[in-house]
C-alpha cells in the first residue's frame, strides 16, 4: 500500500506510532494525542535540523496502534522505546529532558517523576534507598515530552496514592478531596495501601490497564457480597475514571510540532441532562478554555419546571436559565450532549434569547457504541473534524459534573 494511502487511514486517536526503514528495521516510535494529525505532521514538507525530523525520506512503512487514552500511549511509547531502542529515538535523546516515573521503597511508597541523570548509580535520592524487606523500586520510562505534573495529578485521581506523612493525625489536603486513602490519618495499613494502591498502579504503569480494571471489578464484587459499600463504591468510581481517562494535557505542547498554525481552540460551554426519575433531573454546564476545562465557570441547574422524563425540555429549562445571566461571559460554541432533538431545543433557547451562537451536539449513535456529530453551523465541519477529542472531553466533563451533582443531591 502507498504510503500516503496509508498515512489517510491513520486514526484521529490517541496511541504510538511506528516508522520503519526499507530494511523492516524498526528506526522511531512516538506517540500522540491524534494519530492521524501527527503522522501527516512529518510529511507536510517542512524540515528541521532535529534528528526525528530529518530522517522522514527514510520511512517506507508505517504502522500504529491505538489506545484508550493519551496516557496509555505515553506508556506504551516507553514500553516500546526500552524495548526496542529504535535509531532516531536514541540519536534524538536530550537526556535532561527524559523523564521516568518511579515508585520509591517508602513503607507507604510514593509516586515520583525523575530525571534520567538522577537514576544513576551514583544518585543519592533519600527516597530511593532500599528499606529491606520492601521491594526494590520500580522505574518506568523513559517518558519523551511528558508534561510531568499533569501525569503526577491524574495518577492521583485514578490511585490515590499518598505523598503525606503517615500517620500525622491530621487529614491532608487530598484526604479532604478523596484522593489520599488515610495515610496520614491512619485509615489504611501499608499491606492495604500496598494492594489497594501500589499493586494496580505498578501493572498501570506497565500497561495492563485491562488486567487492572477486572481485578478492581474482582475486588468491587467482593466488597458488595461482604456489605462493605463504602469500599464498593470506591472501586466502582476508580473503574469508571479508568474506562474514561481524560487526559488531553499529558504532552508537553513544546514537543508537539503541528502541521500548520494551529487554529485556536474556541471557548466552549458544555451541556448534559442527568436524571434520576421524573423528580430527580439535573443539568449541567462546563467551561472550556483553549481546551481546557475552566472550572470557575461550572454551573449546575435543580430542574424546577419539567413534569416527566424529557431531557430536551430539561436541557430547554437549563439554557434558558443560563441565557438570563448577562454578568456571564458568552461562549464561542455551545456543546449538547445528544443529538438533532437536543440541537433544535438549544438553537430554539437561543433565538428566544436573540443570541446567535453555533451549536454542536454529540450523539451516541444507534448502536451506542460511536460517536455521531451535528451542528447548527455548517461553516464549524471542518474545525469539528480537527477537533473531536477536545469536544468528546467537553461532553464528558460535562456528564461527570451532572452524575455528581445528581449524587450529591440523592445525599442531601
Amino acid at each position: 500500500m502507498p504510503l500516503s494511502k496509508k498515512i489517510r487511514l491513520a486514526p484521529a486517536a490517541p496511541g504510538i506510532y511506528l516508522f520503519y526503514n526499507r530494511q523492516r528495521a524498526l528506526i522511531y516510535i512516538g506517540k500522540a494525542t491524534n494519530l492521524r494529525s501527527r503522522i501527516r505532521s512529518y510529511f507536510a514538507g517542512q524540515k528541521s535540523p532535529r534528528p526525528i525530523e530529518s530522517f522522514i525520506d527514510e520511512v517506507k512503512n508505517i504502522k500504529w496502534i491505538k489506545t484508550d487514552s493519551v496516557l496509555e500511549a505515553i506508556i506504551l511509547e516507553a514500553k516500546y522505546i526500552k524495548q526496542f531502542q529504535p535509531k532516531y529515538n536514541v540519536l534524538g535523546k536530550d537526556d535532561k529532558s527524559w523523564n521516568y516515573l518511579v515508585i520509591t521503597r517508602d513503607k507507604f511508597p510514593q509516586l515520583k517523576v525523575v530525571r534520567e541523570h538522577d537514576l544513576s548509580p551514583s544518585a543519592t535520592i533519600r527516597s530511593f534507598r532500599p528499606i529491606r524487606p520492601m521491594p526494590a523500586t520500580r522505574v518506568f520510562g523513559p517518558f519523551p515530552g511528558l508534561n510531568a505534573q499533569a501525569t503526577l495529578k491524574l495518577l492521583r485521581r485514578l490511585f490515590a496514592y499518598s505523598t503525606c506523612e503517615p500517620n500525622a493525625n491530621k487529614a491532608c489536603f487530598y484526604r479532604q478531596i478523596n484522593q489520599c486513602l488515610g495515610v496520614c490519618t491512619g485509615e489504611i495499613s501499608h499491606a492495604d495501601y500496598r494492594k489497594k494502591v501500589v499493586k494496580p498502579l505498578t501493572a498501570f504503569l506497565s500497561g495492563k490497564k485491562k488486567a487492572v480494571i477486572s481485578n478492581l471489578k474482582k475486588q468491587m464484587h467482593a466488597a458488595s457480597f461482604s456489605q462493605d459499600f463504602e469500599e464498593a463504591a470506591r472501586l466502582r468510581n476508580q473503574i469508571l475514571n479508568l474506562q474514561r481517562i481524560q487526559d488531553f494535557t499529558l504532552i508537553s505542547q513544546s514537543f508537539i510540532r503541528p502541521i500548520r498554525p494551529l487554529r485556536p481552540i474556541p471557548t466552549i460551554e458544555g451541556y448534559d441532562i442527568s436524571n434520576l426519575g421524573a423528580t430527580g433531573q439535573v443539568g449541567s454546564l462546563v467551561l472550556f478554555k483553549n481546551g481546557e476545562p475552566k472550572k470557575s465557570g461550572y454551573r449546575k441547574f435543580k430542574i424546577r419546571t419539567v413534569a416527566g422524563q424529557s431531557d430536551v425540555d430539561c436541557l430547554t429549562e437549563a439554557l434558558t436559565r443560563r441565557l438570563k445571566h448577562k454578568e456571564w461571559p458568552l461562549p464561542n460554541i455551545i456543546l449538547v450532549d445528544g443529538g438533532k432533538p437536543q440541537l433544535s431545543a438549544a438553537r430554539a433557547a437561543l433565538s428566544k434569547a436573540k443570541i446567535k451562537l453555533p451549536i454542536v451536539g454529540i450523539a451516541k449513535g444507534a448502536t451506542r457504541k460511536k460517536n455521531e456529530f451535528f451542528t447548527s453551523d455548517q461553516n464549524l465541519v471542518p474545525w469539528i473534524k480537527e477537533n473531536k477529542q477536545t469536544l468528546i472531553h467537553v461532553r464528558d466533563e460535562a456528564h461527570r459534573f451532572a452524575i455528581k451533582y445528581q449524587r450529591q443531591l440523592r445525599h442531601l
